[in-house]
């Protein structure tokens, strides 16, 4: 049951940020988007783990590295921007 609650809590973070960038409330590279990617693929990748599912897993960490790889982006982006800046 409980395992099931956590499927969902993960299922629910990435089908809002989808949601919310299909209607244009979120853009795809921001960073409350790619937030709610990496913690959704990454409770399920650890679930699919667990399960030993491995397409899934396959799925859901290459998804939350793609996630994860564009945040770290953006914030070195940032910092180098904010060094110039200042």
């Amino acid at each position: 049951m409980l395992e099931q609650a956590w499927q969902l809590a993960g299922a629910i973070l990435l089908l809002a940020g989808y949601v919310a960038a299909q209607f244009g409330w979120l853009g795809s590279t921001s960073m409350p988007y790619l937030m709610l990617n990496v913690a959704g693929s990454g409770i399920l990748a650890v679930l699919a783990w667990l399960g030993r599912d491995w397409g899934f897993l396959l799925l859901e960490g290459v998804w939350g590295l793609v996630a994860a790889g564009t945040m770290l982006r953006k914030a070195g982006a940032r910092r180098g921007s904010r060094t110039t800046q200042d």
